[in-house]
């Protein structure tokens, strides 16, 4: 490292440490009983130290001089993954699947709530990643299909009595339906114009469930909505048992959650995946060699919103209530965030990024205060590192430059 980048990452570093302390003291210093510097100066003194230590061991590492750790550890860590390698494939899915079955044995109440949260934005990010990373079609209005599915069972349930299976295709169909309406104005939009318009259609829909009265009960939203049933054996007969306890509601999603990857996966490597990933690329190139963009494009659109509307179903009947509020941009731009932070097109990636954006703010509870303002530096640190995501997706093929042969 040289003497004169030294000296700039030295300044980023130390500019870095200031903007952070104008951040922190409004948070700590600003009181009703005046202003105080003390909590804000120790808070930050240890995240400067801890800051420093990690700048200097960056600093050594870019200079060679922690080869002699660095090195060995490679090797351990390639030694240790071997094994996993091969493993086949169906093997891992059975140690997942068997952890999966058994969490809700394994931990308590709190522990099953926050799982059934993540698996519900399992769902709602693999819907997005249809349309975001697969299609590349920018949407920032897509909490709009989960309002309408969940809107969807909430109406069947409370006035037809209808039950939450039979309503779990119609939420989708309602919902596929909405992101038809949604998607067909947009479709001749690119860039910054398709976020626009895409939000303006999601404000209208949470507007519209707001203001009318009539169906939705506007802002005070509709109570009653059954949870969900299934037969069970009891002493030799057949009853309905209702599922309220989180136990059978994380099963439920769990089902859901397995169905969404199944089917995003067998989207993503079908013709169908391969002609959205070219009009990601190029649409004008995939035009060209016969692709009908229009027509995929409104079936990105209607395929996610799918996913979204039997994650909102679901919202429904685990809430047993549903309002305007749970449907705003902010749920938007959360789902955005996990697949973008996940990696764009990959369902692993978007697995992770959903765990990452859920449980680990529920990790980092005992913080109170700062948990999201780490959580943020957290996250924006990720993406200067690992710009394509924390699972980026694998390409099919290769280009002929990449190869050598360009």
């Amino acid at each position: 490292m040289t003497t004169l980048a030294s000296k700039r990452h030295w300044a980023s570093f130390a500019i870095g440490l200031v903007w952070f302390f104008f951040i922190l003291w409004p948070l700590m210093g600003i009181k009703p009983e005046g202003l105080e510097f003390g909590p804000a100066l120790e808070v930050w003194s240890y995240v400067a130290a801890a800051a420093l230590v990690l700048f200097v061991l960056w600093g050594l590492k870019r200079q060679g001089s922690l080869d002699f750790i660095g090195v060995p550890a490679a090797r351990l860590a390639q030694s240790l993954a071997a094994p996993v390698r091969v493993l086949p494939r169906w093997a891992l899915i059975l140690a997942v699947a068997a952890c999966a079955l058994a969490f809700p044995f394994l931990n308590e109440r709190y522990a099953i709530d926050v799982a059934i949260n993540v698996m519900v934005y399992i769902c709602l990010g693999l819907g997005l990643n249809i349309v975001v990373g697969l299609a590349g079609l920018l949407d920032l209005g897509y909490i709009a299909f989960y309002g309408v599915g969940a809107y969807t069972y909430a109406l069947l349930s409370v006035h037809f009595g209808l039950s939450f299976w039979l309503c779990l295709p119609i939420a989708a169909a309602f919902a596929a339906v909405a992101g038809c309406i949604i998607g067909y104005p947009t479709l001749r939009m690119r860039g910054d114009y398709l976020a626009i318009v895409t939000l303006g259609f999601g404000e209208i829909v949470r507007i519209v469930l707001n203001n009318w009265m009539s169906l939705t009960n506007g802002p005070n939203g509709i109570l009653g909505v059954k949870a969900p049933s299934v037969w069970w054996m009891d002493a030799g007969h057949w009853t309905l048992v209702s599922l309220r306890n989180l136990s059978g509601l994380y099963f439920v999603i769990l089902f859901l959650a397995v169905v969404t990857i199944i089917a995003v996966h067998r989207l993503n490597y079908s013709r169908i995946g391969r002609a959205w990933e070219a009009i990601r690329e190029d649409e004008t190139a995939a035009q060209l060699m016969g692709v009908n963009t229009f027509a995929l494009k409104l079936l990105a659109y209607a395929m996610g919103a799918v996913f979204g509307g039997l994650a909102g179903c679901f919202f429904a009947a685990r809430m047993r209530f549903v309002s305007p509020e749970s449907f705003t941009f902010m749920e938007s731009a959360m789902v955005l965030a996990m697949v973008v932070l996940g990696g764009m097109g990959s369902i692993p990636g978007v697995i992770l990024g959903a765990l990452a954006l859920i449980a680990l703010p529920e990790v980092f509870r005992g913080f109170e205060l700062y948990r999201m303002l780490v959580f943020g530096g957290v996250m924006a640190v990720m993406m200067i590192l690992k710009p394509k995501g924390l699972w980026p997706a694998k390409r099919v093929g290769g280009r002929s430059e990449e190869r050598g042969h360009a």
